[in-house]
């Protein structure tokens, strides 16, 4: 994202539904993946794509989850070409597979799924969850697919990050909480920042591909992503940080909107680079609870740092 560059908004806002958002746009003959598309907003991103007639393949840990999703959103659509993969971001053998078992182009990738505020857990490679989950997952199904998304022109690539960017730039010192002691909402934090990050890298390398990346914050949403977070714990959070004021929450209808305008929408064609919320465009550098992006998050010299790091982590080529 171009500092320079004039902010971007969009006909949309806080309350449109991905429904909405997706009105009139014809999505036939192209192919998406949605990342945990059997759950919270993935359910409505994926169901608004399969709308505009996508075949939509929901990429899934839970497969039943996953088969009861595909036949809930046909039947609400009509569209009969949804497909159900097997994905678990925090396991590169899953990942792996689910690139090995990619056939043709893909024109829509949305990395929607994720782990928020965990324990502390590693992966068998001893890496922190959260950032093994929300960022080198991701990352190795996206430059894995980089071919399918090259493939015909024009793709598009989603990253679902969150206003949480705020509480953590990446930590290359300690990315893995080796050193540092385990902080849940700082390992998410960063995580999240990292997801800002890549997009930022990802639409500078793969600009000449003819595809672009974005990020976004959905909102507020109440999903199976706060499994980890106690009632308790979410209302200390929500005092916190509306200070004074509401913090509303979105449905997972519009929590899905914005990933639907950047992953659908004729607006936001060659837009790349950078991070939205509320179907807009987010003021960079201007922070609070739920709105902003921060600087760190669009550094383009720490997205090439993690670009780098990510590809020796994964020990990749790519």
């Amino acid at each position: 994202m171009n500092a320079s560059a004039p902010r971007l908004t969009s006909p949309f806002g806080a309350e449109s539904t991905a429904a909405e958002v997706i009105s009139g746009v014809d999505l036939t003959g192209r192919r998406a993946v949605v990342t945990g598309g059997a759950s919270g907003i993935g359910v409505e991103t994926a169901r608004a794509l399969a709308s505009a007639g996508a075949q939509v393949t929901l990429a899934v840990r839970n497969l039943d989850a996953g088969a009861r999703t595909a036949e809930d959103i046909t039947a609400t659509t009509g569209n009969k070409d949804l497909r159900v993969a097997p994905l678990d971001l925090a396991d590169q053998a899953s990942v792996a597979a689910f690139v090995a078992a990619w056939d043709g182009p893909l024109h829509i990738l949305v990395n929607n799924a994720g782990v928020m505020a965990s324990p502390e857990v590693r992966t068998p490679e001893g890496w922190e969850l959260q950032f093994a989950t929300n960022h080198l997952g991701h990352f190795a199904l996206a430059t894995g697919l980089h071919a399918a998304l090259v493939r015909d022109g024009g793709a598009r690539v989603v990253a679902v990050s969150s206003s949480a960017h705020h509480r953590s730039p990446v930590v290359f010192e300690d990315i893995h909480f080796r050193e540092r002691a385990y902080e849940p909402w700082s390992a998410y934090g960063q995580s999240k920042t990292a997801n800002v990050l890549f997009a930022v890298e990802a639409a500078k390398r793969w600009a000449a591909d003819g595809i672009t990346v974005n990020a976004l914050m959905p909102g507020g949403i109440r999903t199976a992503l706060q499994r980890h977070v106690s009632e308790e714990e979410l209302d200390r959070l929500r005092a916190q940080a509306a200070n004074g004021a509401e913090l509303l929450w979105k449905t997972t209808e519009q929590g899905a909107a914005t990933s639907v305008l950047l992953a659908a929408s004729p607006l936001l064609a060659g837009v790349s680079g950078r991070y939205f919320e509320d179907c807009n465009e987010a003021v960079r550098g201007e922070l609070s609870a739920r709105t902003g992006v921060a600087e760190y998050a669009l550094d383009p010299e720490a997205a090439a740092l993690l670009w780098q790091v990510s590809r020796d982590t994964l020990g990749s080529r790519d």
